[in-house]
């Protein structure tokens, strides 16, 4: 059987898209040499001209990233544990206990493969050792080139931490395509509550309260417009999830969204600043968005984090109903509610799913069963890609988080790279220790040789993942660049 050759010979850290391919058959393989690529003496794979479409497409084509995190400037570099990379642990659990998941051992194997790091230099505190050696823009570069992201679509909604981390619009430098906002909503809300704060000429209390409540719903929803005639913003994320819960609900008492009101006020005279986390006020803004992303075609992130007794994507059946305008991007899988989140994209056609945060937080096994999930039921024209890791960071204050920092140039780096080897595995039903054209060790049946589908159609389904489906659901326009990764 043919031998795959490469027109040009590797050079490790140049971005080639065999480079990709390489690192992921670097920890499948048994180092039996029949793949030949000039240059390079045992690859340890032989690839088959059966499955070269499906390999180009999940290793070479380009990618939108539908939802990402800014980078930490250099000067923030350190400011978090590394380790958050790969884990969303805080404290020791963080520091001592992570280290020790299959999740960290892979990144460290994988960043070190990155870095350049010899055989046997691969734990993660060597990784860690020569991480803090490299430039730093050197180090975006070399993580970002090889990622293979033609665009990126960026929440900078962090809690007040901006100046943490890069502006949305520096991370054009690694990608062909200008990369677009995507507005925190909530985070929206608090600012515009502080600058009321020190505007407004009464006292706040149980009898101004209505009338501060008329004042912030207009300017809210003015503001929530603007946004939305923005071209620089293609959608709005609600943390709605993990602050109060997605059982949302699709009404409100209009006391109730006072009595919210009164006590984020109470708060911000107690801390100084605004955290909103009062179900009826939040509910409240998520709807006022949610008319204004239908009627705007701004598509709508329903964020899927903890904590996880009202987590799962079906609470926002209700919701998903009473907006059937208005475009819903479930993200991080539903995890670990992926087959409900699953469901609600086969039956409503406004819900879509975004398959990030898996990687690297989980092992390989159990990112190939997540994807395996989603493919059971959810159309492949509605999944989406992107290279978010949710890492969580201890603030200040011990009762404040933040979630989704995606702080890492790494985090896009593994999450292209780990994404990209789970669907070659998942889609041609194939996953080996010791590879051969076999393919003899399988995550589940395998669909190509079984004939469920031609490989023209499990390419064709990657692609749709990878660029096509943010493409359209976003409005971007894109044409993608074939030769993004070479």
């Amino acid at each position: 059987m043919p031998a795959l050759r490469v027109a040009r010979p590797y050079q490790p850290g140049t971005g080639n898209w065999v480079e990709i391919l390489i690192l992921y058959l670097a920890q499948t393989t048994s180092g039996v040499a029949s793949w030949h690529v000039p240059g390079l003496e045992r690859v340890g794979i032989m690839f088959p001209t059966y499955y070269r479409q499906l390999a180009q497409a999940a290793f070479a084509y380009p990618a939108i990233d539908n939802h990402a995190h800014p980078i930490l400037t250099e000067q923030h570099r350190d400011a978090f544990p590394f380790e958050g990379v790969y884990s969303e642990a805080v404290g020791t659990a963080l520091t001592d206990d992570s280290v020790h998941t299959l999740a960290c051992y892979r990144s460290a194997f994988q960043l070190a493969k990155l870095y350049g790091l010899k055989s046997g230099e691969d734990d993660w505190e060597a990784v860690k050792k020569k991480r803090a050696s490299l430039d730093y823009a050197q180090l975006c570069k070399t993580c970002m080139q090889p990622s293979g992201i033609q665009c990126i679509l960026i929440d900078d909604g962090l809690s007040g931490d901006h100046d943490l981390a890069e502006g949305y619009r520096w991370h054009d430098q690694f990608t062909f395509s200008p990369t677009k906002r995507i507005v925190r909503i909530e985070v929206e809300a608090e600012n515009m509550l502080l600058d009321l704060a020190h505007s407004i000429p009464y006292e706040v209390d149980s009898s101004t309260v209505s009338k501060l409540l008329v004042t912030f719903s207009h300017d809210f929803e003015a503001r929530i417009v603007t946004c939305a005639n923005d071209n620089e913003v293609v959608g709005f994320k609600s943390i709605a999830c993990y602050r109060t819960g997605l059982d949302i609900s699709t009404s409100g008492a209009k006391e109730d969204v006072e009595n919210s009101l009164l006590e984020a006020w109470t708060q911000y005279r107690e801390t100084g600043g605004f955290r909103l986390k009062h179900k009826a006020l939040n509910d409240h803004l998520v709807r006022v968005v949610l008319r204004t992303a239908g009627q705007y075609k701004k598509p709508g992130f329903g964020d899927n984090d903890i904590t996880l007794t009202k987590s799962s994507p079906a609470h926002m059946q209700p919701v998903l109903k009473v907006f059937p305008e208005t475009t819903f991007v479930l993200l991080h899988a539903g995890y670990p509610y992926t087959r409900d989140a699953g469901y609600l994209t086969a039956v409503y056609n406004n819900v879509y799913l975004d398959f990030g945060q898996i990687f690297p937080n989980l092992s390989a096994d159990g990112q190939r069963a997540v994807v395996k999930q989603i493919l059971e039921l959810s159309p492949t024209n509605k999944i989406l890609w992107s290279s978010t890791h949710t890492g969580f960071y201890k603030k200040a204050d011990p009762e404040l988080f933040s979630a989704d920092a995606c702080w890492w140039p790494e985090t896009y780096y593994l999450g292209s790279v780990q994404s990209r080897q789970v669907l070659y595995d998942v889609i041609a039903g194939k996953h080996s220790t010791t590879i051969t054209l076999m393919f003899t060790h399988q995550v589940f049946a395998d669909s190509i040789r079984r004939e469920e589908l031609t490989e023209g159609q499990a390419a064709a389904i990657v692609e749709k993942m990878l660029f096509h489906n943010s493409n359209r659901v976003y409005g971007l326009g894109l044409t993608p660049k074939l030769d993004i990764i070479m």
